[in-house]
């Protein structure tokens, strides 16, 4: 899978886009992708910083076991 990204292959790829989106469109494309790994990123942030949280200690009393009468 490393010889997938050569070179020669990254440039194919670039012209094939530039031929498919034209240039006027390209910029337009790479700001909407940005800001959608940007959102994807900072939701991921708020998941794993929700699961790492401490959690929160909440005071629950374990009522005394009730003595029998003899």
């Amino acid at each position: 899978m490393g010889e997938l990204f050569t070179p020669t292959h990254l440039i194919v790829i670039a012209v094939v886009v530039l031929v498919l989106f034209g240039g006027k469109k390209l910029p337009e494309l790479g700001k909407g992708l940005g800001e959608g790994l940007r959102g994807f990123k900072d939701g991921m942030k708020g998941v794993t910083d929700e699961v790492n949280k401490p959690a929160e200690t909440s005071h629950t009393v374990t009522p005394k076991p009730e003595e029998t009468a003899k």
